[in-house]
């Protein structure tokens, strides 16, 4: 009797926690619709709302390797890479075969968590094997190939069908008449503008619904036993190497969905080392760490502070990064510093006892 009540208590308390997570995402949504609708919102931060979803799922996905997995990967942004690029092309490439923009925005969102997984199981396989520092150099080592690897691919269309090449635009050998899609270093131009922050809200929703479900379910609470205890996990038979490439993959084809957002929102797509080298890795790691590892919600709200800050305090030109670096500095003490958590815990076990109490 006292196990099922203590298991429906944590049912309860997990719903609770998941609702309120779900109910701030849309809470913001509207908040900002109004603002918009009002009249009180610059182009500048109307420029930030599709970017925010993008790092938001960055962050989230992200979290699920590092904090629920227990693995530092330094190559988040390569699988980012991977579904932007894979997105585009299909997108150019079905606009005149697909002609309503919502359907081909939307199989263009599978498509480019399909290529981010897909990179996810190939390079998942071998690097979840290491461990560590080791595991962070490969990551970091695969993301860094995956953006110099578009750097150098050529790819066109025309009533024949698709050109490729790796040497320069002339070797695709195409008719007068066909379109050169992905054109090296140059990257793709003429990418469709579908991303818009409701799509972003409503993907960052269903990333929040993925994760936190898997969190819950009976393959999380095995991912995170791996976590724990590597080999107090393989004695009682759950299989490491399925699960860790099973939380590899999922978070790898999330960021792949960041991508396709990412990529639908700009005119001109490049690899360069600003938006998919390894300070991008580094960023979202840094939303991760200081919203809290293994904190979806954390991680979440990290990801909006940080990317706001620098466009909030751009009048500051002259201590904008002095003041941006304290409060990383804060930011850092309050989730880690050991006093501040014991704080946080004896308050809220004791307003918990006070809900009993009533």
């Amino acid at each position: 009797m006292e196990k099922s009540t203590a298991k429906k208590f944590h049912i309860d308390k997990t719903f609770k926690t998941n609702l309120i997570t779900y109910s701030i995402v849309i809470a913001a949504f509207i908040i900002v619709q109004l603002l918009i609708s009002a009249g009180q919102v610059s182009s500048l931060m109307k420029g930030l709302l599709v970017p925010l979803c993008i790092y938001s799922i960055m962050a989230i996905s992200l979290n699920l390797t590092v904090g629920i997995l227990g693995e530092l990967s330094l190559g988040h942004a390569g699988f980012m890479c991977m579904g932007a690029f894979s997105s585009s092309i299909f997108s150019i490439s079905m606009m005149d075969s697909i002609p309503n923009a919502g359907i081909r925005f939307f199989l263009a969102i599978l498509v480019g968590a399909a290529a981010a997984a897909a990179a996810g199981i190939v390079v998942g396989i071998p690097v979840l094997r290491l461990r560590g520092d080791y595991l962070a150099i490969v990551t970091l080592a695969f993301g860094e190939i995956i953006k110099n690897v578009v750097n150098v691919l050529y790819l066109g269309k025309d009533s024949n069908g698709f050109h490729f090449s790796m040497k320069n635009a002339m070797a695709l050998h195409m008719e007068k008449s066909g379109t050169i899609i992905l054109n090296g270093a140059q990257g793709i131009t003429g990418t469709p503008k579908n991303s818009t922050f409701a799509i972003g809200v409503l993907l960052t929703l269903i990333t929040l619904f993925i994760v936190l479900n898997l969190i819950n379910s009976r393959s999380g609470r095995a991912i995170m036993s791996v976590r724990d205890n590597r080999i107090a996990a393989e004695s009682i038979g759950i299989n490491i190497t399925k699960y860790k490439l099973m939380a590899f993959t999922i978070s790898a084809s999330l960021a792949g969905v960041a991508g396709v957002l990412y990529s639908h929102n700009l005119s001109s797509l490049t690899a360069t080392q600003k938006n998919f080298g390894y300070n991008q890795s580094i960023m979202i790691l840094v939303f991760v760490v200081l919203g809290g590892i293994g904190n979806i919600r954390g991680s979440m709200v990290a990801a909006v502070i940080l990317t706001l800050l620098p466009e909030l305090l751009r009048g500051l030109n002259a201590y904008r990064m002095l003041i941006y670096a304290i409060i990383l500095i804060v930011m850092m003490i309050f989730n880690w510093s050991p006093k501040l958590i014991d704080f946080r815990k004896r308050y809220f076990h004791l307003n918990r006892a006070k809900k009993e109490r009533v």
